[in-house]
């Protein structure tokens, strides 16, 4: 090694067993990941061999590693290994010139974990990288029907109480028992069955709802009954008719579970409230102090434990049993009797693991193919095991398009490592598999945080739509509503709008669906990357997309040869310019 050649930067490089840097895809299928800094390594391999192996010293097996993502500071390597082998250990060769080293055990060295005592060989085979065995059922992974889904999502309450409209009126209906239900804009599940020529004909597949269980307030997240529908949305035969309506049209449905709270007027919370010790249901809650007191005002402490602030709402004890068999119930009932295809969780990290790991085998026994969505804003590793959720509300994806397309002064090269990181979370097959997302019931419109930049909206579509995941759109995020107060974001559906960006979102649907399938590859294309611009290409064995964006007063970039526009914005003679975007197909066929 020459004296001048700067050495290999060690204290960058890392690799995580039993992660996102190790996972297996199939019984016989590993991937294998190592961190590097940034264009410092030369080269990089990984050997692999049996961890039961019968031989001493083991037979290792070579596998040159590859670059499969970078961002501002780091390089990715990743290797598949492909082996009749289940039980795997391994180790990496890290290059730099004419340097290199030994990489396993979380150290360097220049040797293997073998020793030689004269004619004897000492095994150090427990010192290798381990995974130790790939069993079939532990892999995790996404119901295959939802890779390939595109989701709108409704708040039942706003959307529609006839076709292509809504009385924007509330309501109040009473329960048998007294209790009152609330609506605030009057949308039925009548209303949604009645406009599902309208979502399908946008090319969605699957729908996903906010709460329609009986509640007190129009939201529905304050449950009074878990097994019956609230009736201002409905009857219990709507909600049949609107999902057997959804499988005649091949389409699907999810809705939303919230069992992190309760209402302060569900059945055990009012036991309490009323026995107060004595009450058989006081280890469902937490903090409860005696007597237990409901505040009037909003101003005055409870004293029990609540979602938040919101004294209505009290919290569940999701770690007793009793609480965790209750819906672990309520979870395979709407799966059994009405065939629903999946939960969205709220508040679920707030929630007890083995509560989950309940839940999900109930659900999962009714139906192995219904998906389980976590509501988690931050990475979710530690829940996307295959014990608890299939998936996450990806809120990472809506903060990089809100940095990127939202703000003052757009960072392309920024977005596009961020982008890197993002996808480099999980396992391949979980990453593709998440909930993205831009907007949704508990956030501002991006339409609104672009100043009604409709441009940058559609840039924002373009990302949603062609990127990895499974992409979810709003209600009336196709009909250009705004809005930055909950009162606002949460408004009627703007069915007097023009269709213009119904045409939009239709076309955008349609390039996924005929372009895009689970061997679609994604990467940054770097050459195009500069100032305002982000580029990215999904490609697979048919085809290559490529589409490019620039929100900023960046320069426009090269034009895109012989390949077909798909969609375009501002574009001139294949050049991309201020606040201009573009789709482009390259078929391999041709």
């Amino acid at each position: 090694m020459s004296i001048k050649e700067e050495r290999m930067d060690r204290a960058a490089v890392l690799h995580i067993p039993l992660s996102q840097y190790a996972f297996a895809k199939s019984e016989h299928t590993l991937v294998i990941r190592i961190r590097a800094k940034k264009e410092d390594l030369s080269g990089c391999d990984l050997y692999y061999g049996d961890r039961a192996c019968r031989k001493t010293p083991i037979e290792f097996y070579r596998i040159p590693m590859h670059v499969c993502a970078e961002d501002a500071c780091f390089q990715y390597y990743e290797a598949e290994i492909h082996s009749v082998y289940n039980r795997i250990c391994y180790y990496f060769k890290l290059i730099k010139g004419q340097e290199w080293a030994y990489y396993y055990g979380d150290r360097f060295t220049e040797t293997l974990a073998d020793f030689y005592l004269g004619d004897q060989v000492v095994d150090g085979r427990s010192e290798y990288y381990q995974y130790p065995i790939i069993l079939k059922e532990e892999i995790p992974d996404v119901p295959e029907w939802f890779k390939t889904a595109v989701v709108y999502n409704i708040f039942p309450d706003s959307f529609a109480s006839g076709k292509r409209s809504l009385e924007n009126r509330a309501e109040e209906k009473r329960l048998e028992d007294g209790r009152i239900c609330r609506s605030r804009l009057g949308g039925t599940l009548r209303g949604i069955r009645e406009n599902l020529d309208y979502i399908q004909g946008m090319g969605f597949t699957c729908l996903y709802l906010n709460p329609v269980f009986s509640g007190g307030e129009y939201h529905k997240y304050d449950v009074l009954d878990y097994y019956h529908i609230d009736p201002c949305l409905g009857t219990e035969a709507d909600f049949q008719e609107l999902v057997e309506e959804l499988h005649r049209r091949g389409m699907k449905i999810i809705i939303d579970g919230v069992f992190n709270h309760c209402s302060w007027e569900f059945f055990a919370f009012e036991d309490v409230a009323a026995k107060g010790r004595a009450s058989r249901y006081c280890k469902w809650f937490y903090g409860l102090e005696f007597p237990v007191r409901k505040p009037e005002n909003a101003d005055e402490v409870p004293n029990y434990t609540c979602f938040a602030y919101e004294r209505r709402m009290p919290k569940l004890n999701t770690a007793e049993r009793e609480v965790q068999m209750y819906f672990a119930d309520v979870g395979a009932y709407w799966i059994q009797k009405y065939h629903v295809d999946g939960w969205r969780l709220d508040v679920a990290n707030e929630i007890h693991r083995n509560f989950w790991r309940s839940f999900r085998s109930a659900v999962k026994s009714a139906d192995p193919d219904a998906v389980l969505i976590g509501e988690v804003w931050e990475n979710a590793e530690t829940w996307l095991r295959g014990d608890a959720f299939d998936s996450t509300m990806n809120y990472e994806f809506r903060r990089i398009c809100r940095d990127y397309l939202a703000a003052g002064s757009p960072d392309g090269r920024s977005a596009a490592c961020q982008f890197e990181q993002m996808r480099l979370r999980y396992p391949t097959n979980i990453v593709n598999g998440q909930l993205n997302l831009i907007d949704s019931h508990d956030v501002p419109r991006f339409l609104s945080l672009c100043r009604g930049d409709l441009g940058k909206w559609k840039m924002a579509c373009i990302l949603l739509m062609l990127m990895p995941g499974v992409p979810s759109l709003f209600y009336g995020d196709e009909r250009k509503i705004q809005g930055i107060m909950e009162n606002e974001y949460r408004k009627g559906m703007a069915w007097e709008e023009k269709e213009d960006v119904c045409d939009f979102v239709r076309e955008l649907i349609r390039i996924r669906k005929e372009y895009i399938d689970g061997s679609t590859g994604y990467h940054p294309v770097w050459g195009m990357i500069r100032s305002g611009v982000f580029a990215f290409a999904r490609e697979n064995a048919g085809c290559e997309i490529t589409a490019v964006m620039n929100p900023g007063d960046a320069c426009a970039v090269p034009e895109m040869g012989d390949r077909r526009v798909l969609l375009e914005n501002e574009c001139r003679e294949g050049w991309i310019g201020q606040g201009g975007y573009g789709v482009w197909l390259r078929d391999k066929g041709r």
